[in-house]
């Protein structure tokens, strides 16, 4: 589509938004209701929203003031900014209602009636925030709509279950929407500190250098969840762990761990070069892959007695290339589990401790880390060994430590959801996924999706199944549960 040029980081942060109606499919959704209309209410306070619309599509009889009230209330009990008369009344009154259940031609008068009311020929951004079957049905509704021109689509996971389904739902999205129409959403990479592994890497002259085999042991990326599937049993069937979260949300975090330097920090360049850290992956052997099931998972409704299901993952992949080779990475995620928490801890090869005497301490607590926190604390952390006050050379593990709230700059960042759909509006592709991407990452998951090992019970808030989870990762040992905690802001 014209206009869809590649934009510098500064010009994507600056760059003033073309008026945009935006069509929110799901709008009463759980998803839309915690983070989206919050989120769009945050931008709007921001400033960083331009003169928009908002069409609440759903299959319901609702008017437009229900789904205004319905709105506020998602927006006073999840958003960050407090609604007041002086706030709402300009952000409701650009909220109209669609009943799809009447067809195209609804969508198309509320998508016309707000671009009259806009003028001119304003943007469209239609946001899928529905079921997986209700994806294509709900494409070809805006196809039939005519709201096709000008227009991009963000599509929520999962993009397929496999490499086949994959490549159809890629054909099939293909015949509707040119591919730099459709944004790929992994709100993972929409985090503040996901982003901050680009800058501390390529800005800073003292990591770039030893972000190599060198210098670097192995690499861990450990997301453990606390919560159940509740009830979504019927939808994790279809999933499970692994197409849930690794395909869609851990191995795009592994990319910008082991990306090369691109050539700018433009879309197309991260773009690039992430596709390349996919294709250097090795094809994932089932014998280093543990898959676990929670116990009572099989009592959540949908779900078989004799289910199979992983509610965990954890995996040893390989990135085959001259930066990567022989550095493991190891991959966690999983429900119920001990703590909750979304790591990436970088292990640094260990130097010679013959030098230190015996009883110094010096390895005890095991090699160097970088370790990055992607909750919205945004945090990092150096681990070191430093000498101990006092006489003779005994050794204690010290650390270096920063987060945005101490630096007095958590209150400058845009929750994930809300800096993507901005990115979306200006068609900034550089945090979101590619058919080429997402369609190795199911060629290289064909061996472990053809013969996965067998689940493995283990006990809800625990670490995952013993022992293979500690067998999996030896020599080394994984980093969560943290053995030393991060510090309190001060």
């Amino acid at each position: 589509m014209p206009g869809d040029q590649p934009l510098d980081a500064e010009a994507a942060a600056f760059r003033p938004v073309d008026p945009h109606v935006i069509v929110l499919f799901g709008v009463t959704g759980d998803l839309a209701k915690r983070k989206l209309l919050p989120g769009l209410m945050h931008l709007c306070e921001a400033g960083l929203m331009p003169d928009f619309r908002l069409v609440g599509a759903t299959r319901r009889d609702l008017s437009d003031e229900e789904l205004r009230e319905m709105a506020r209330e998602a927006c006073e009990e999840f958003g960050r900014v407090e609604v007041t008369p002086e706030n709402w009344g300009p952000f409701a009154e650009r909220i109209v209602h669609a009943n799809t259940k009447q067809g195209a031609g609804a969508l198309a008068d509320a998508v016309a009636k707000c671009e009259k009311a806009l003028g001119g020929e304003p943007r469209r951004l239609h946001y899928l925030s529905v079921p997986p079957t209700a994806a294509l049905p709900t494409v070809h509704l805006i196809d039939e709509a005519g709201v096709v021109d000008r227009s991009r689509i963000i599509m929520e996971k999962p993009f397929g279950t496999d490499l086949a389904s994959a490549c159809g739902l890629n054909a099939k999205l293909h015949q509707v929407f040119d591919e730099h129409q459709i944004f790929r959403i992994d709100h993972y990479l929409g985090k503040e500190a996901a982003q901050n592994i680009l800058a501390l890497r390529f800005a800073n002259g003292l990591f770039e250098p030893i972000w190599n085999l060198n210098h670097i042991d192995h690499v861990q990326i450990d997301v453990p969840e606390t919560h159940t599937v509740a009830d979504r049993g019927g939808f994790y069937e279809e999933t499970g762990a692994f197409r849930d979260m690794v395909v869609t949300h851990l191995f795009q975090i592994l990319a910008f761990v082991a990306m090369e330097p691109p050539t700018a920090l433009d879309p197309e360049s991260i773009t690039v070069e992430k596709n390349k850290v996919f294709r250097s992956l090795r094809p994932l052997e089932p014998a280093r892959v543990v898959r676990g099931q929670y116990e009572g998972y099989s009592g959540h409704d949908g779900v078989p007695d004799d289910t199979d299901t992983e509610t965990l993952v954890a995996l040893r992949c390989e990135v085959d290339n001259w930066r990567w080779a022989g550095v493991p990475f190891y991959l966690r995620t999983g429900k119920r589990m001990a703590e909750g928490w979304r790591i990436i801890s970088i292990a640094f090869r260990e130097p010679p401790k013959s030098m230190f005497p015996r009883g110094s301490g010096v390895g005890t607590y095991g090699p160097d880390h970088l370790t990055f926190d992607l909750d919205d604390a945004a945090r990092l952390s150096l681990s070191f060994y430093g000498k101990r006050p006092g006489p003779g050379m005994l050794l204690d593990k010290q650390s270096l430590q920063f987060s945005l709230a101490e630096a007095g700059q958590a209150g400058d960042t845009l929750e994930a959801y809300e800096r993507l759909i901005r990115d979306a509006m200006i068609g900034d592709h550089t945090l979101f996924t590619t058919a080429d991407g997402i369609e190795r990452l199911w060629e290289v998951s064909e061996p472990l999706l053809s013969d996965p090992p067998r689940s493995q019970l283990y006990r809800q808030e625990s670490w995952g199944p013993e022992p293979q989870i500690p067998e999996l990762i030896e020599p080394y040992r994984w980093r969560l549960p943290f053995e030393r905690r991060w510090r309190d802001s001060v």
